[in-house]
């Protein structure tokens, strides 16, 4: 058998941990971004590096015409990449953004958004990703988002995007 077999008929590597749980993820956003936080977002499910979260619908985020107001999604899309990236370098609440672009898509019915977060690439300093957010229910996005994220000086990370495990590069 040739190593490209072998490499072909290998396990899939486990899905590393996140450096953070759910529950640690909910109670910073409430107490650290408590603007975002009041907002009463709740975290669906969390992996390195990726985030579902759900902004539960309220009449304080309709804006005139019917549609969740922008700024409601932004700050979802924020918190969402935020909480992505704290999931693969831990609580390094000091992690800030540096640059945000939001491209709405469609008009989003006064209903929950999902927020659905990728962090794309992390270095040590700077962490870019991306944000699809989506009407709960509706397949379609509603808007696109972009980021990155300064990272202070912190403990080393051990967890790469790619999911594989710095100590075990050759």
């Amino acid at each position: 058998m040739s190593a490209v077999d072998t490499a072909q008929n290998a396990a899939p590597a486990p899905a590393p941990t996140p450096a953070m749980t759910r529950e640690e993820l909910e109670e910073l956003i409430r107490e650290g971004v408590p603007l975002v936080g009041n907002f009463g977002i709740v975290v669906e499910s969390l992996g390195a590096g990726t985030i579902r979260l759900r902004l539960p619908y309220k009449d304080d985020f309709v804006r005139p015409g019917g549609t969740v107001t922008g700024p409601a999604m932004f700050g979802l899309a924020d918190v969402a990449l935020y909480g992505a990236v704290l999931s693969l370098i831990g609580r390094v609440e000091l992690a800030v953004t540096t640059s945000m672009t939001i491209n709405f898509l469609r008009r989003p019915p006064p209903v929950a958004i999902i927020a659905e977060a990728r962090v794309l690439k992390l270095g040590k300093r700077l962490a870019y990703g991306e944000i699809l957010l989506f009407s709960e229910g509706d397949p379609e996005p509603v808007a696109h988002v972009t980021g990155t994220y300064s990272i202070p000086p912190h403990a080393p990370v051990t967890v790469a995007v790619s999911h594989y495990r710095v100590d075990e590069v050759p």
